[in-house]
Parts: C-alpha cells; structure tokens; sequence
C-alpha cells in the first residue's frame, strides 16, 4: 500500500485489502472511504474492507465511482462524505487517481 497525501487530512492509495485496515488505523486515519466500484476486474468486495474498518472504530463510506466517468453525483457525495468524517481521511481506489480527482472536485464546490 503506497500511501499518498493529497492534501492537510487527506490521503490516497490504490486497492486495499481488509488487512491493511491495521495499517491505516495505526497511521491515525480515521475514516476511509471506497471509490472502487465492487464490479471493477481486481476490486476487493467494499463491504470486506468495510468490516474490517467498522471492527477497527473507523469510519467508512463506499462512493463507487468509473473511472474516467465521474458524475456530478460523485462529486456531491464525496463533498458530502468530506464534510461529515472524522479526519484525516483515506480514500482509495485503483490506482489512487480517482480519489484525487474527486477530492479536488469535491473541494472546489466549497
């Protein structure tokens, strides 16, 4: 897991697994959030890493979104996601991109 920070709070990294949820608590994380549809070829179910998160006293919200097809709707949710969690935040996806890309969208809603 490579961990990246994006911003004061916010970090990114590509796919996860429930194992690395230790990992990401330890580092002071306090919530996480999936940008990786269940449906993409080599994503991780969400709900297992979410488990593991709930088990871990950490926040998670699943927001799916397709790369290279991010709709106004993401952007909504993940502002909304921004506002509501406990920080700092990480979020992950594939590669990582996608959750930059929607932090920053998010962000600019302002």
């Amino acid at each position: 897991m490579d961990i990246r920070q994006v911003a004061d709070g916010f970090s990114v990294s590509g796919q996860i697994s429930p194992s690395d949820v230790a990992t990401l608590k330890a580092a002071g994380f306090r919530s996480i959030i999936c940008n990786r549809p269940d449906n993409e070829d080599g994503a991780v179910p969400h709900a297992l890493v979410e488990a593991a998160a709930e088990e871990a006293g950490l926040n998670f919200r699943y927001i799916p979104a397709i790369s290279g097809q991010l709709t106004q709707a993401n952007v909504d949710d993940m502002a909304a996601a921004l506002g509501e969690l406990d920080g700092p935040v990480f979020a992950y996806c594939r590669s990582g991109a996608r959750s930059t890309n929607l932090y920053m969208m998010a962000s600019q809603k302002g």
